[in-house]
C-alpha cells in the first residue's frame, strides 16, 4: 500500500518514486517570512525615502477609487467604476482611511507588503514540494530579490496581489490533488481554499479569469476520471466560482447599463488606445500581430528578472528546469500510475500553470489593446513593462529545478563540491540583482517616466488649490479628478469638498450652473467642465491659466476660475432644474 503521508512530500527526482525530504517544518517557514519581511520594510523605506510611492499613474487612479468608496457625495461600491475589477481597491480602504497614509501615498505599501511576504512563503512551499532546500532557496532568491518586484510591492499596483494569488492556487492544486483519493476531509478544505483564491484572482485582474477556467478545467477532469464530477461540494464550489465574472457582469449591466462596459465602455483598454494611439491603423507595435506581442512580453518579462543580456540565458534555463522536472517525473511512471510517482508526475503538471501569461499576454497585446513599449524596442519608451512581472514565478521555480538537477550531477560525480556550486549559484542571483539595481529596475525608470510626464500639473495645479482651499476651507472645487488624481489629496482637499465625474447628479448639476454649485472650478481644454464654463460664464471670474511645456492628450491647457461666492456657502444640494445665473 501506498504511504498517504509522502504523498505530497518532496520528490527526489533522481528516484522521482520516492519521496527524499521530510515536510516543511514551522522553523522553515518561520525563516522565509522574516527574511522576506526584512526585504520588504526595507524596500518600503527606499521608496519613502524617495518619494517613490506614487511614481505610477495607476497607482494615484487605484488609491483615487479607493478613497471614493467612503470620501464622496455618493459613496458606495458604485465608485469602484467598471474597467479595473474591485478587490485591489476594496483592499486598500481600511489603510487610506487614515489621512496621512492616504496623502502621502504609504497605505497601499501595507497590504502590497503582505502580498509579498506571502507570495514568497507560498513559491518556497511549492518549490519545497519537489526541491531540497538549497535549491528552493534559489528559487526564492531569484524571486523575493527581484528589484522590479521590490518596488512595486511599495505601490498600489496590482501585480503583487496577483502574484500571490497565482502562486497560491497552484500551491492548493497541487496539495488538492495530492489529498484527492487519500484523505477527503482535507480535500474538501483544499477545494473552497482553491476557490477563494480562485475568485479572488477573478477580481483582482482579468488574466484571473483565464486562469479560474484553466484550473477548474483540469479539476474537472481529475473529478471525472474518479467518477465524481457531480459530487455536491464539487458542483457549489463550481457555482460559486462562476458566479464571480457573472457577478463583476451584472454589477456592469446595473450600474453603468451595459453588462460588457469593461470591454467597450469609454474607460476600457479600448477606448483608452483609441485616445492615447497615434495611428489607428496601427497603434502599437503588436497590434493584431500575436507574435511581435509575444516577443515583447517575453522581452519585458527577461528585463524584469534579469540583468541586460542575461535574461535569454534565465529564459531558457527555466525551460531547461521545466523539461528536465516533468521528464525526470515522468520515468517513475511505468507500473506506477496509482502510487506516488503517479501522483507526483500529474502534480508538477499543475506548476505548468505558471507559463500562463505567456499565451495570455501574447493574445492581450496583440487583440487586447494592453500595449507594451521597452525602451529596446520600437518605439523605445517604457509602458505596460510591468507586464512581464507575471513570469517571474515561472522563472524562479524551474531554475529551481534546474538547479536541482545539477546539483545531483555535481553530487554524483563530485560529491564534495555541492556545497561550492550553491554559493556560485547564489553568488550570480545575488550578482544579478546588484546590476539591475545598477542600470535601475524597468518598472521603477517607467514610474518615473510616468510621473515626469504628470509633474506639472500636479505641482501647479496642486500649488494654486492649496492656496486657495487655505483661503477658503469651506470651498467646493468643481473639477475632474481621474486625470490627476493626486491633485485632491496634495492640495489639502478630500472628495467631498469637490463635485467631481464621479459624483453623478451632483456634477450634472454643477455643470449646468458652475458659479451656482461651485466656489472655484478647474477646467481643461475641451474637457466637460471647460464647455460647462464657456456655455455658463456668469458670476465666474478667472484666476490662473496654465500651459503644460509637455505634450500628449492629457496636458492641455488649464484654467482655474473662483466664483462670485468664493469665500461663501456651503454646497448646495443640485436640483435637476439648475439652471445659470
Amino acid at each position: 500500500m501506498t504511504n498517504s503521508s509522502n504523498s505530497d512530500g518532496p520528490l527526489n527526482l533522481d528516484d522521482p518514486g520516492q519521496p527524499a525530504l521530510k515536510s516543511l517544518s514551522w522553523a522553515e517557514q518561520a525563516l522565509v517570512l522574516a527574511a522576506t519581511l526584512i526585504a520588504s520594510v526595507t524596500a518600503v523605506c527606499w521608496s519613502w525615502r524617495n518619494n517613490a510611492f506614487l511614481l505610477y499613474g495607476d497607482a494615484e487612479a487605484h488609491i483615487h477609487i479607493a478613497r471614493r468608496i467612503f470620501d464622496s457625495h455618493r459613496p458606495g461600491l458604485t465608485q469602484l467604476g467598471s474597467v479595473w475589477l474591485p478587490l485591489p481597491h476594496l483592499l486598500l480602504v481600511p489603510f487610506i482611511a487614515v489621512d496621512s497614509w492616504w496623502r502621502s501615498g504609504f497605505g497601499p505599501a501595507i497590504p502590497s507588503a503582505a502580498c509579498y511576504v506571502l507570495a514568497c512563503l507560498g513559491l518556497y512551499r511549492l518549490a519545497r514540494k519537489w526541491l531540497s532546500p538549497a535549491s528552493a532557496s534559489l528559487a526564492l532568491l531569484l524571486f523575493a530579490a527581484n528589484p522590479n518586484l521590490l518596488y512595486l510591492q511599495t505601490t498600489a499596483m496590482t501585480e503583487p496581489l496577483f502574484l500571490c494569488e497565482l502562486i497560491w492556487a497552484i500551491l492548493l492544486l497541487v496539495e488538492w490533488y495530492a489529498n484527492l483519493s487519500t484523505d477527503g476531509l482535507r480535500e474538501g478544505r483544499l477545494l473552497w481554499a482553491i476557490i477563494a483564491v480562485l475568485v479572488a484572482g477573478v477580481y483582482t485582474r482579468y488574466d484571473g479569469w483565464i486562469l479560474a477556467f484553466l484550473a477548474w478545467l483540469a479539476m474537472a477532469v481529475c473529478m471525472w476520471h474518479r467518477g465524481r464530477l457531480t459530487q455536491r461540494s464539487f458542483v457549489l464550489a463550481s457555482i460559486v466560482l462562476l458566479l464571480a465574472p457573472v457577478g463583476w457582469m451584472v454589477y456592469n449591466a446595473v450600474v453603468f447599463g451595459d453588462w460588457l462596459d469593461f470591454i467597450r465602455g469609454p474607460y476600457s483598454a479600448k477606448a483608452i488606445e483609441l485616445r492615447t494611439s497615434s495611428s489607428s491603423v496601427d497603434p502599437h507595435p503588436g497590434w493584431h500581430n500575436p507574435w511581435v506581442s509575444f516577443e515583447y512580453f517575453l522581452r519585458a518579462a527577461e528585463m524584469d528578472a534579469a540583468a541586460v543580456g542575461w535574461g535569454w540565458l534565465l529564459f531558457v534555463v527555466a525551460l531547461l528546469g521545466t523539461a528536465w522536472a516533468w521528464f525526470r517525473s515522468a520515468a517513475a511512471l511505468p507500473g506506477r500510475l496509482n502510487g506516488p510517482a503517479g501522483s507526483r508526475h500529474a502534480a508538477i503538471g499543475w506548476t505548468l500553470l505558471l507559463w500562463l501569461p505567456l499565451p495570455f499576454y501574447a493574445y492581450s497585446v496583440s487583440y487586447g489593446s494592453v500595449p507594451i513599449f521597452l525602451p529596446v524596442f520600437k518605439p523605445f519608451s517604457w509602458y505596460n513593462t510591468r507586464y512581464g512581472m507575471e513570469l517571474l514565478p515561472a522563472f524562479a521555480l524551474f531554475l529551481g529545478f534546474a538547479v536541482e538537477g545539477l546539483l545531483a550531477q555535481v553530487r554524483r560525480l563530485a560529491p564534495k563540491y555541492a556545497p561550492v556550486a550553491v554559493v556560485i549559484m547564489a553568488a550570480l542571483l545575488a550578482a544579478n540583482a546588484a546590476e539591475v539595481v545598477k542600470e535601475r529596475p524597468l518598472t521603477y525608470v517607467e514610474g518615473q517616466k510616468n510621473t515626469e510626464s504628470r509633474l506639472y500639473y500636479n505641482t501647479v495645479l496642486a500649488e494654486t488649490l492649496t492656496k486657495l482651499h487655505k483661503l477658503d476651507p469651506t470651498g467646493v472645487v468643481l473639477m475632474d479628478t481621474s486625470t490627476f488624481p493626486s491633485l485632491v489629496p496634495h492640495s489639502g482637499l478630500t472628495y467631498r469638498q469637490t463635485l467631481n465625474e464621479s459624483d453623478k447628479e451632483f456634477y450634472q448639476a454643477a455643470l449646468a450652473a458652475p458659479a451656482a454649485h461651485a466656489h472655484i472650478v478647474l477646467a481643461f481644454a475641451g474637457d466637460e467642465i471647460d464647455k460647462a464654463v464657456k456655455s455658463h460664464p456668469g458670476h465666474l471670474s478667472v484666476y490662473e491659466r496654465f500651459h503644460s511645456p509637455f505634450k500628449g492628450w492629457d496636458q492641455p491647457d488649464a484654467t482655474v476660475y473662483v466664483s462670485d461666492t468664493f469665500q461663501g456657502s456651503p454646497l448646495q444640494t443640485p436640483s435637476t432644474g439648475a439652471t445659470d445665473r
